[in-house]
């Protein structure tokens, strides 16, 4: 028996390609977004203790630069607004010079007014006689040179205010300028300041504690090198000491303890030492120049003033005077600058170590020359 034929439609087959796209792409929307949400949930590293301490090191260095800026605006303000006083001063009293000699010619101009003008002839034929129209003619002359000479003098003062006045309006611009760098200067300091708070502000007690740890190997290592110099300095000493007295001459150089063979200059080391040793544990402030409170240059221009010697107001001015001498040279007294830009100077005090107001925080204090990089030493007289 034939086999019946089968009345089923044969089954279609349909590819299912669409479903196997949607899941791709869903997973590689999936791993889109987690890549998305990694970048943005993964936070900025966190410096290490030693960048904070570089960091805080360079911004009170730049509020130190800032601090020398802003001391020399102040300085050139001051010295600005003491011209323009002046020069107001000179203008007021030549404008009262100005308006004798304008008095001066509104007299003579009224006279002219109330006896009008008369020919020579008609004044010789209306004399009683003729020899007093000599003497009236003679004295008319002399009224007019008098009123020759008020105009001259009216005029030379006329554009001698006018010149002075035009200097005052021209100094008056320099001191906007000036006081406009004060202010600049001012904000520069601020913000530096502001940083490095910030900044030692977010360190935990375990890190503030590597910090201070950090700190200390720095002073020591400044205080060893300290120590070197001094055993150099007396050494030398020693030397020319034995020399001196080989040669009968009995004087040494003094360049560790400030025996030199100049008594005076001696003497006002002493007193640079002795006021900048009276300082110490006063505050540091930003543009302060005493007596309560110092920044580094005005702690040193204060010392030496104490010693009877004026010496600028920046860093940048008092590296300047006086006679440069190395490092190994150093007498006591001697001003020491530090860093490239010459933001920072003390007062040497012997032994490698200088008297100073360190930053910000901190109290005018005795420390190694080589806590900082050394720029180079000056000895002022």
């Amino acid at each position: 028996m034939p086999a019946l034929a089968s009345h089923r439609k044969p089954r279609t087959l349909v590819r299912t390609t669409t479903p196997a796209i949607g899941l791709t792409t869903a997973a590689l929307a999936s791993v889109t977004l987690l890549s998305t949400q990694s970048a943005v949930a993964a936070p900025d590293p966190k410096p290490s203790v030693e960048d904070v301490q570089k960091k805080v090191d360079d911004l009170y260095r730049q509020a130190g630069t800032a601090t020398q800026q802003y001391n020399q605006a102040k300085e050139a303000s001051a010295a600005q607004r003491a011209k323009v006083d002046a020069l107001l001063d000179d203008v007021a009293k030549r404008a009262d010079k100005l308006n004798d000699a304008r008095r001066t010619l509104g007299t003579y101009a009224a006279a002219q007014y109330r006896n009008g003008s008369i020919a020579p002839s008609a004044t010789f034929f209306l004399a009683d006689d003729p020899q007093s129209y000599f003497d009236q003619s003679q004295l008319m002359d002399r009224m007019t040179s008098r009123q020759q000479k008020a105009i001259t003098d009216f005029r030379t003062q006329q554009a001698k205010t006018a010149k002075k006045r035009a200097e005052a309006v021209r100094s008056l611009e320099t001191l906007t300028t000036t006081q406009a760098t004060l202010r600049t200067s001012k904000q520069d300091v601020q913000t530096k300041l502001g940083e490095a708070r910030t900044l030692l502000s977010k360190l935990t007690a375990e890190e503030k504690a590597r910090l201070a740890e950090i700190e200390r190997k720095k002073e020591a290592e400044a205080k060893r090198k300290a120590q070197e110099l001094a055993k150099q300095q007396a050494e030398a000493d020693r030397k020319a000491e034995e020399a001196a007295k080989e040669s009968g001459s009995g004087s040494g150089t003094g360049t560790g303890t400030g025996t030199g063979s100049d008594s005076g200059a001696t003497t006002k080391a002493e007193q640079v030492l002795a006021f900048a040793r009276a300082q110490i544990g006063k505050p540091y402030v930003w543009g302060a120049t005493g007596p309560a409170s110092y920044d580094c240059s005005g702690l040193t221009q204060a010392a030496w003033k104490a010693a009877g010697v004026d010496i600028p107001r920046t860093t940048w001015d008092q590296v300047e005077i006086g006679t440069r001498v190395a490092t190994a040279d150093l007498r006591p007294g001697d001003l020491v600058f530090f860093y490239d830009d010459i933001s920072h100077v003390g007062i040497y005090k012997g032994g490698g170590m200088m008297i100073h107001a360190p930053k910000p925080g901190a109290n005018v204090r005795e420390e190694s020359i080589y806590y900082m990089p050394i720029y180079g030493s000056v000895r002022p007289a």
